[in-house]
């Protein structure tokens, strides 16, 4: 690297600044190495004991050391607590490392495997000064993407803990009062957990009275007659599972912990999602992403997070394709070629562009038409949802770029103005 170039050229032909130093910081859980460079002049080893005051205080010295230039530095973490804080001093440029390239970048110079914090720092360094035009850096969103980021983050972690419950819940019953899954209904609504509470098995169910639950399901909103009486009837006609009391006794002990730990979460979800309505609704960009078929209030969010607001970060539609794990990659070796899935993707950036795509087929008439086709085509599921994800990217990403809602009328209108297939009703 020539070390007299006043600027640097970024992976996306972004002119900046050179740095006034590199860094590379390996993240402990006790203590943090790290190794700093100028342009001219030896490497400078360190340690930091970990806490968020001696991270600021080096943080600061730096910023004096060096004016505010920008030094560039390298980190095996694209997320957390240590990037909350670098994010904080806008000289400084983040290269979050994948630990995967760390890993086959150390072991190309040291066959043996052998590791600890220094050299780590070390290598850590090497790629950011040697490599950073080849590296992604960190291109920090505005306030308003982060925090609805991580509400939709956050709801969906509390929507798996809730799953995982239900789970539980479901099995629970099926050993002791599988009645109850058909009498309850769904069992993450209030009235399945008003049911459960108010007769935890078979035996106290069967000595209530018809009338009386009649009447809790009139109270709980349900009003078919015809349902009532088929639940009823089913009532009637139950015969218990097992009478072993050492067994019906722990069972309901167990199934009143999982039924507080569900209401618990059924609140937190509520109030994730309208707290999310309020952030999304605050969002410069939420009318891109408010309308889309299939996306509903969860997705619609998730898209726009996807997104953000910072186009320089996706220049082109593959730059995002590929970053979420949605674009196939392809290798060659002789004569051979074949297509894989792309690993270490951020999942949940992944499971949102594909959990979409598959709403898709319902609400839009090109993605139905194209799922069919595929579908004709002895294509599996998985293949053409995520076939398909690709192809909205692509779609979105224009409107994103050009700050234009997406338009069904108007895409079915090009489409069929080439010709395509995609543009005809299944």
């Amino acid at each position: 690297m020539n070390q007299k170039t006043k600027t640097i050229i970024n992976n996306r032909s972004t002119p900046l600044e050179a740095p006034a130093a590199w860094i590379g910081l390996d993240w402990g859980d006790k203590e943090h190495a790290f190794v700093l460079q100028e342009p001219t002049g030896a490497p400078e080893h360190g340690r930091i004991e970990h806490s968020a005051e001696n991270l600021h205080g080096w943080l600061r010295e730096l910023e004096a050391r060096f004016g505010g230039r920008p030094v560039f530095i390298a980190i095996e973490a694209s997320r957390g607590a240590v990037i909350h804080a670098l994010l904080r001093y806008a000289w400084m440029r983040i290269y979050p490392i994948n630990p995967a390239t760390s890993v086959r970048y150390r072991t190309a110079f040291k066959p043996s495997g052998a590791k600890d914090d220094l050299p780590d720092a070390e290598m850590l360094l090497e790629l950011v000064r040697m490599h950073s035009e080849k590296l992604r850096p960190l291109e920090p969103q505005d306030e308003c993407t982060v925090k609805l980021g991580g509400l939709v983050e956050a709801r969906r972690k509390l929507v798996d803990r809730r799953t995982a419950v239900l789970n539980e819940l479901t099995s629970l019953l099926k050993s002791y009062y599988p009645q109850a899954l058909q009498l309850a209904g769904k069992l993450n609504s209030d009235l399945a957990i008003a049911f459960l509470r108010r007769w935890p098995d078979l035996i106290a169910l069967k000595a209530a009275r018809p009338a009386t639950v009649k009447r809790f399901y009139y109270l709980h909103q349900v009003r078919s007659a015809k349902l009532v009486s088929e639940r009823l009837e089913l009532i009637a006609k139950a015969v218990v599972l097992t009478t072993e009391e050492a067994r019906v006794s722990v069972a309901q002990m167990q199934l009143e912990e999982l039924l507080d730990r569900l209401e618990v979460l059924q609140k937190h979800v509520h109030r994730f999602d309208q707290e999310i309505s309020r952030a999304f609704a605050a969002h410069p960009n939420a009318e891109l992403f408010r309308d889309l078929p299939g996306a509903g209030p969860q997705l619609a969010a998730r898209l726009c997070v996807a997104f953000g607001t910072v186009r320089p970060a996706y220049p082109d539609p593959g730059s995002l394709q590929k970053y979420a794990g949605i674009a196939p990659v392809r290798e060659k070796s002789g004569g051979q070629l074949w297509t894989h899935w792309r690993w270490r993707a951020p999942t949940f950036l992944r499971q949102t562009f594909v959990e979409w795509a598959g709403q898709t087929v319902r609400y839009s008439v090109w993605a139905r038409v194209y799922y069919h086709h595929m579908l004709q085509r002895g294509k599996k599921h998985a293949m053409i949802v995520r076939a398909l994800a690709f192809k909205w990217i692509r779609i979105l990403w224009r409107c994103w770029y050009e700050n234009v809602p997406y338009n069904e009328t108007f895409y079915l209108h090009q489409l069929a103005r080439r010709k395509s297939i995609h543009a005809a009703t299944p």
